[in-house]
């Protein structure tokens, strides 16, 4: 496995060694003492989701500001463009994001540690979006900021307006929405 730190460094980048020959391919998708060597972290996952989404599905930003949820996202069918937005006030990367793509062809993960906002689009007809959590859902604790905040300027690849749930389009700027200390 190759992890690589993004520009902000708790956010971790992880490619897999896969095995392929013209049977297919096999790779160990999740080793609990390679990830957190990886990550520098001793998390445990609680909790595995997977979701299905459309082209110009966009989800997010989500996070839990009480059982904050650290997550390792995947795609297993399609692509997605994946992005984490540090929202602990005392970072020196508050409010700066970064964003990978994420496919069943590059089979990369991306570990967004408690403490960001997490939200995806998909850029392939369909995808299937997994992911562990290191904290159970507490509907009571989702907050959500607006995927198009001006001061995040996050560069979605998406072009167009993305199909957005009732819950995400009511999304909150980051200078209004409830942080992390």
């Amino acid at each position: 496995m190759k992890a690589t730190r993004l520009a902000i460094p708790d956010v971790v980048l992880i490619e897999p060694r896969v095995f392929g020959d013209a049977r297919g391919f096999f790779f160990e998708s999740f080793n609990q003492k390679a990830f957190d060597e990886a990550t520098g972290t001793s998390y445990q996952f609680v909790q595995d989701n997977h979701s299905r989404s459309g082209r110009g599905v966009l989800r997010g930003l989500h996070y839990q500001i009480r059982q904050p949820q650290g997550k390792l996202v995947r795609v297993v069918r399609g692509a997605v463009w994946d992005v984490a937005v540090d929202i602990r006030k005392s970072s020196p990367t508050f409010g700066q994001w970064v964003g990978a793509e994420l496919s069943e062809d590059n089979q990369h993960q991306l570990w967004v540690p408690p403490g960001f906002a997490h939200g995806f689009v998909v850029l392939s007809e369909t995808a299937d979006f997994l992911y562990k959590t290191t904290d159970y859902y507490a509907p009571e604790h989702e907050r959500c900021i607006a995927w198009n905040d001006a001061q995040l300027a996050i560069q979605w690849p998406y072009q167009g307006e993305p199909v957005l749930s009732g819950k995400d389009a009511q999304g909150v700027a980051l200078r209004d929405a409830e942080v992390f200390d």
